[in-house]
């Protein structure tokens, strides 16, 4: 099949290399000139605008959008749409908000624009081991681009599926990442009772090795985690501060909304939140109250 990928970064170039890799023709854009570069070095055949790749397509045309969620969605869908024509599709495979992607589906509709959310995992692993596709839509469009889907996933027969409408997708990628952000917390909070734990004298990295077989706690994310302790064990270096991407955030609120209870998912969020407080005022004031009822002694800075 033939394919645009928009957005060539970590994840939109090394998917256009899987999908080259699987026997179809990819061609891509990205609005950074080094991003283009790379791309063009690795094989893919790039275009210096959005306009000349959408071009380079036969008709139907199926685009795919590898940008950041948001704003930069809307953008380049409005620069996208006025090149497009009844009958064409696009893939947003980002993490974009589900209720964006009900928005976008919804408009595109009317102009006969099929729109598909993909949500996608894998990280910079996916290219050799293929990316998880919970993919939201028109399920004959689904069933007309499984070519695209089967190359892309870890095999033609798994690792990919049409979850549910539009919306269903990126719904299900953000409840994905919010169990991913209770499931990360767990594993740090376990590590850091063991690394506590002097007198034992554990090798972090050998006990996770150990657990990576046979224990009913291994998984990808533990097999990451031996790779990370095994070359770094003290974890030199890495600051304790820990980012979120929102769907965290989305998925919490989400938990809020529909009366159902994520404690889990929930704390690991505040958690993240709370990696980035340097000098915490909370965590100050609580000091300063021991001090008042109780004359607890305060240590300063």
């Amino acid at each position: 099949m033939d394919i645009a990928m928009i957005g060539l970064g970590r994840m939109g170039a090394n998917m256009a290399q899987r999908l080259q890799r699987g026997g179809h023709r990819v061609v891509g854009h990205d609005p950074m000139e080094a991003a283009r570069t790379r791309a063009a070095e690795s094989g893919l055949e790039v275009f210096a605008t959005l306009a000349e790749a959408v071009a380079a397509l036969p008709v139907p045309r199926v685009v795919w959008l590898m940008v950041p969620a948001g704003d930069t969605v809307d953008q380049t869908l409005a620069q996208l749409v006025p090149h497009l024509a009844e009958g064409d599709v696009v893939i947003d495979g980002g993490n974009s908000n589900y209720q964006d992607s009900i928005r976008r589906a919804r408009s595109l509709a009317d102009d006969d624009i099929f729109y598909l959310d993909c949500g996608t995992s894998g990280g910079v692993w996916g290219l050799q081991e293929g990316y998880s596709l919970m993919i939201g839509g028109d399920a004959a469009t689904v069933e007309q681009l499984a070519p695209l889907f089967q190359a892309l996933a870890p095999a033609a027969d798994r690792g990919w599926a049409r979850v549910g409408p539009n919306g269903a997708g990126h719904f299900t990628k953000m409840i994905h990442n919010g169990i991913e952000y209770g499931m990360m917390q767990a594993y740090a909070e376990g590590f850091a009772l063991m690394e506590r734990k002097e007198e034992m004298e554990l090798d972090l990295g050998q006990v996770a090795e150990v657990w990576r077989h046979g224990s009913v706690v291994r998984s990808w994310l533990l097999d990451l985690s031996a790779q990370a302790l095994q070359r770094n064990p003290a974890l030199d270096g890495i600051a304790p501060y820990v980012e979120d991407s929102g769907e965290g955030r989305w998925t919490v609120a989400e938990a809020i909304a529909l009366d159902v209870p994520a404690p889990v998912i929930t704390l690991s969020l505040l958690e993240r939140l709370r990696s980035r407080q340097s000098n915490s005022f909370s965590d100050r004031l609580l000091a300063a109250m021991r001090n008042e009822f109780g004359g607890h002694a305060i240590k300063k800075i």
